[in-house]
């Protein structure tokens, strides 16, 4: 499967302009919540079928790069 390019996308005519998966209308936000409320990414996956399970990895990827790229070093 080709991921697309970009994986987010935001418009202000589109949800508020709410970050999305690119080429749905299924906010970001949402598999964050699913995360942080515990469910599996499987479930995610059945309630937005318009994510692929490829996208929804590379999307957390993506949030995985940005948090470990804003990490202060330890003092040693």
């Amino acid at each position: 499967m080709t991921l697309p390019n970009p994986l987010i996308s935001a418009s202000p005519e589109r949800l508020g302009g709410e970050p999305c998966f690119t080429g749905t209308r299924v906010p970001v936000r949402t598999l964050i919540d699913y995360v942080e409320g515990g469910h599996a990414l499987s479930e995610f996956l059945a309630d937005f079928p318009s994510v692929s399970r490829e996208h929804a990895i590379a999307v957390l990827e993506l949030a995985r790069q940005a948090l470990v790229a804003q990490a202060e070093p330890s003092p040693a």
